[in-house]
């Protein structure tokens, strides 16, 4: 059984980022939030204090209790983290002289301490605070410091307790993950076991303990993560999982053909439903993008419930939501604010007779596809862009109509293609195009045209929490802006998205 890391949310953005380095050494993680710690604290062998948007000095400071932690477990705070531990221990917190934040250089390190192992004087570290600790807590001493901050780390040794008020999870802070990677395996101990093969010969043994001789429906779309969940799922259970790829009417060119040919050999039990005019009469008049996705997901429940009458001993539906998923839909005070629900998360209503089934739900995306390679999948289907579940429904902005659906297919398919033909695919994370409600005015041959703007979108992601835009080649964005307003009607004017996440989202609703 692997070694566990708890990581307690406090609201940082960077708190997923903590969890992906820490996989990244192969050390099995999981996030929980401050004020929901519904967890069996003895089965995690440390634990990590995120950062947070809320000041420990404030009135509305988040609190925990530490009882169970401090002093009984490998602990290291990060900025939050370690003010909180030094405001209220013996410490004291204050007001930053200037707000400190983005590089700094670590000017002073014990390297006698085993968090610095290997980690030189200049190293680059990324700040993100208001607050600064002018106190060190009871029993605590400096460690590390910069120009502007003198504590910038602490230990109180004989506890294992570790802190610093910068970001090792970020990219900027050089060494990091080097950081994290002596906290979890020189001074926790942890076992980086974590592995691929690992997850799959665990989930599978689960899968048939759990489900035993039932009766699997599982909803592919031709993703990685539905593809994955398939094959783990179908290696437990055999010819009990019946997989469905349902035609929303929201999908891209050609795709649900597509995608049922290249399932055509891998021994997976399928079948296409076409439920398109469903879901579209469904939409409606529907501008919200939370209504729309709302729409699509009790469509979605509403077509696998009439399939799952069909199937004799149906007690289950499987479900690829993946870890961003689970994150992003939680909601409580301070931590992982919902920015977007997601329709695959969450509960089915009570008149399913069906229980959920998401074997991949603790998985970031780019783990999910380490966990393929593993199986076996074919690279044709791991290094699929990923696609959002409302298809195209949230890519078109405002209400939908086929006649849009019908456009933004042909822009997309345009799009896609041409990454494709110019070995651009394999570079880009995820790609596509946004229809916007907007009409402006062109000329076409000699005739005054007033008609609709798409926006090309391209990203480059690890996992989807963070992502920069693709900096495309011109003459590549000439020829596409080109081929779709000569070969699309109804589209007159193509624009490139450059916004990063955060602060933009990867689709735009």
């Amino acid at each position: 059984m692997e070694d566990k890391v708890l990581i307690i949310d406090f609201g940082s953005q960077y708190t997923q980022l903590i969890a992906r380095r820490v996989r990244e050494l192969f050390v099995y993680c999981e996030i929980h939030p401050y004020n929901n710690l519904n967890v069996d604290l003895d089965s995690f062998k440390a634990v990590i204090l995120s950062g947070s948007p809320f000041s420990v000095r404030s009135d509305d400071a988040l609190h925990i209790d530490l009882s169970k932690i401090k002093g009984k477990k490998p602990l290291l705070g990060v900025c939050y983290g370690a003010q909180y531990i030094a405001h209220f221990f013996g410490g004291k917190v204050i007001p930053s002289s200037k707000r400190e934040y983005g590089r700094a250089k670590l000017t002073s390190i014990d390297t006698n301490n085993k968090l610095f192992d290997k980690v030189d004087v200049g190293s680059q570290v990324w700040m993100s605070h208001s607050d600064t600790i002018e106190t060190l807590p009871l029993n605590s001493k400096c460690i590390a410091s910069t120009h502007d901050v003198k504590n910038a780390a602490y230990s109180i040794e004989e506890e294992n307790l570790y802190a610093i008020q910068f970001h090792p999870e970020v990219y900027h802070s050089k060494d990091g993950k080097l950081i994290l990677e002596n906290f979890l395996i020189s001074i926790a101990k942890v076992n980086p076991n974590w592995t691929p093969d690992v997850f799959s010969e665990k989930t599978i043994s689960e899968i048939k303990e759990k489900i035993g001789d039932d009766k699997v429906i599982l909803g592919l779309s031709g993703g990685v993560d539905s593809t994955v969940a398939a094959v783990l799922i179908h290696k437990a259970i055999k010819e009990n999982l019946h997989c469905i790829f349902v035609n929303n009417g929201l999908l891209r060119k050609n795709e649900f053909n597509d995608v049922l040919d290249q399932y055509k050999g891998m021994g997976l039990n399928v079948k296409g439903v076409d439920a398109s005019k469903y879901f579209i009469d469904k939409l409606s008049g529907v501008s919200d993008p939370e209504k729309k996705r709302k729409i699509i997901g009790k469509a979605f429940i509403d077509v696998f419930d009439e399939e799952s009458k069909l199937i004799d001993g149906a007690k289950w539906l499987a479900q690829g939501t993946i870890y961003p998923d689970v994150i992003e839909s939680i909601s409580v005070k301070g931590p992982s604010a919902t920015i977007k629900s997601h329709h695959n998360v969450g509960g089915l209503p009570d008149f399913m007779k069906l229980s959920v089934v998401e074997p991949l739900k603790m998985l970031f995306k780019d783990e999910v596809r380490r966990v393929g390679k593993s199986l076996g999948i074919e690279n044709k289907l791991l290094k699929r862009h990923p696609f959002p579940g409302p298809g195209l429904a949230i890519r078109i902005l405002g209400d939908i109509t086929n006649e849009k659906v019908r456009i933004l297919q042909e822009v997309d398919y345009i799009f896609i293609s041409a990454l494709l033909e110019n070995d651009l695919y394999d570079k880009v994370w995820q790609a596509g195009a946004i229809l916007l409600p907007v009409k402006s005015v062109g000329v076409m041959g000699d005739e005054r045209t007033y008609e609709q703007c798409v926006a090309l979108r391209a990203v480059e992601s690890t996992d989807g929490m963070t992502a920069d835009w693709v900096n495309l080649p011109y003459e590549f964005l000439q020829e596409v802006s080109n081929k779709i307003i000569n070969n699309v009607k109804g589209v007159n004017r193509v624009v490139y998205d450059i916004s990063s996440k955060p602060p933009a989202t990867i689709e735009w609703e």
